[in-house]
C-alpha cells in the first residue's frame, strides 16, 4: 500500500511540473515574439514623420542633406554598404572558417584543442579592438600590400579596382568584418563537423578515399545543414556591426557613399546611426531619419534569418526524402 501511495504521489507531482513547464516555455516564446512586435512597433511610430514625408522614396533616395530648410533623405547608399560589406565579408570569412573548422576537427587533440580555443578567444574580442587595430595597423599593411598593387594592375581595366586607395574603404572594413565572424562561424562549423559518426568517416578511408575526399563524401553532406546554419550566424554578426566598420569604411554620406569600387569610401546602416545619432535634432527630420534606417536594418535582418530558415527547412526535408527512397 506504501508502494501505491508513493507512486500515486509521483505521478499527481508530474502534471503540475509539465504544466510548469509548458507555461514557461510558452511564456519564453511569446516573449521573443512580442519583443520583436514592439522593436518594430516602436521604430516605426519613432520614425513615422520621415515616411510621411518622403514616403518609398526613402528607400530608393540617394540624397542625405541634414542642413535644416533642405532636409533630404535616403537610405539607399546605406542599404548597399550594409550588403556589399556584408556579402565580401561572407566571401572571404566563410571559406576560411570552413576550413579552419576541418582542421580543427580530423587533428589529434593536443593541436585540435588548443587551437579550438584560441580561435574561440577571439570571438570575446570587443569589436572596437577589431576596429582600433584594423585603423592603426591592418589598414596601413594592407593599402600597401594588397590595394595598391591591385590598384596598378586591374584599376585602368576593372572598374571595382578604380580610384585611389586610401585604407579606409568598402574592402578593408570587410576584410575586418570577416576575421570578425571567423571565431562564430569555425566554432559551430566544428561541432557540426564532430557531429558525423566517426563509423561514416572511416568507411570512407575504407574505400580508399583521400582526407579531402572524406570530407568531401562523408562530412558535408551529413552536416551541410549546419554549416549553412553557421554561416546565417556571420551573416547576422556581419550585418549589424558598427564600431568597427564605423572606424574604416571611410563614412561617405549621400550618393558618394553608394559603393561602385572596393577602394571607394562607403557607410552602412550601422555607421550612419553611429555617426550621427548624437548630433541628430528631433525637432528636424535628421533623427526620425536615422531611427528610419534603424527600421530597415532590423527589418533586413529578420528577412535574412526567415530565408535562412527556409533554405535549412527545404534542405531538411529533401534529405529526408532522399533518406526514404
Amino acid at each position: 500500500m506504501g508502494k501505491i501511495k508513493l507512486k500515486s504521489e509521483k505521478s499527481s507531482r508530474r502534471p503540475i511540473a509539465d504544466k510548469i513547464f509548458k507555461i514557461g516555455a510558452t511564456v519564453a516564446g511569446v516573449y521573443v515574439l512580442v519583443m520583436v512586435v514592439l522593436l518594430v512597433f516602436q521604430l516605426f511610430s519613432e520614425s513615422y514623420p520621415i515616411w510621411e514625408e518622403e514616403g518609398l522614396s526613402f528607400i530608393s533616395g540617394t540624397d542625405w542633406n541634414a542642413v535644416e530648410g533642405r532636409e533630404s533623405f535616403g537610405a539607399l547608399p546605406y542599404i548597399l554598404g550594409t550588403l556589399v560589406t556584408a556579402a565580401l565579408a561572407m566571401i572571404i570569412g566563410v571559406p576560411l572558417s570552413i576550413g579552419i573548422a576541418m582542421f580543427i576537427s580530423d587533428a589529434p587533440a593536443k593541436i585540435g584543442g588548443p587551437l579550438g580555443f584560441i580561435v574561440e578567444l577571439l570571438a570575446a574580442v570587443p569589436s572596437v579592438i577589431y576596429g582600433l587595430w584594423g585603423l592603426f595597423v591592418f589598414r596601413i599593411y594592407f593599402k600597401d600590400w594588397i590595394e595598391t598593387p591591385l590598384h596598378d594592375v586591374f584599376g585602368d581595366s576593372i572598374w571595382l579596382f578604380s580610384g585611389t586607395p586610401f585604407g579606409l574603404d568598402i574592402i578593408t572594413a570587410s576584410v575586418i568584418l570577416a576575421i570578425m565572424i571567423i571565431p562564430t562561424v569555425s566554432a559551430v562549423s566544428r561541432e557540426v563537423m564532430k557531429a558525423v559518426p566517426q563509423q561514416q568517416k572511416e568507411a570512407a578511408y575504407m574505400l580508399g578515399a583521400t582526407k579531402w575526399e572524406m570530407f568531401k563524401l562523408a562530412v558535408f553532406p551529413y552536416s551541410k545543414t549546419g554549416l549553412i546554419g553557421a554561416s546565417i550566424l556571420g551573416l547576422g554578426r556581419a550585418v549589424g556591426e558598427t564600431m568597427a566598420v564605423t572606424m574604416l569604411i571611410g563614412n561617405a554620406t549621400g550618393i558618394a557613399a553608394i559603393p561602385s569600387s572596393f577602394f571607394k569610401p562607403s557607410q552602412t546602416m550601422s555607421s550612419i546611426i553611429a555617426n550621427e545619432f548624437v548630433e541628430a535634432s528631433p525637432a528636424s527630420l535628421h533623427l526620425p531619419a536615422l531611427i528610419g534606417v534603424a527600421l530597415v536594418l532590423l527589418l533586413i535582418a529578420i528577412a535574412i534569418n526567415i530565408v535562412a530558415h527556409l533554405l535549412v527547412t527545404r534542405m531538411l526535408k529533401v534529405k529526408e526524402g532522399a533518406i526514404n527512397n
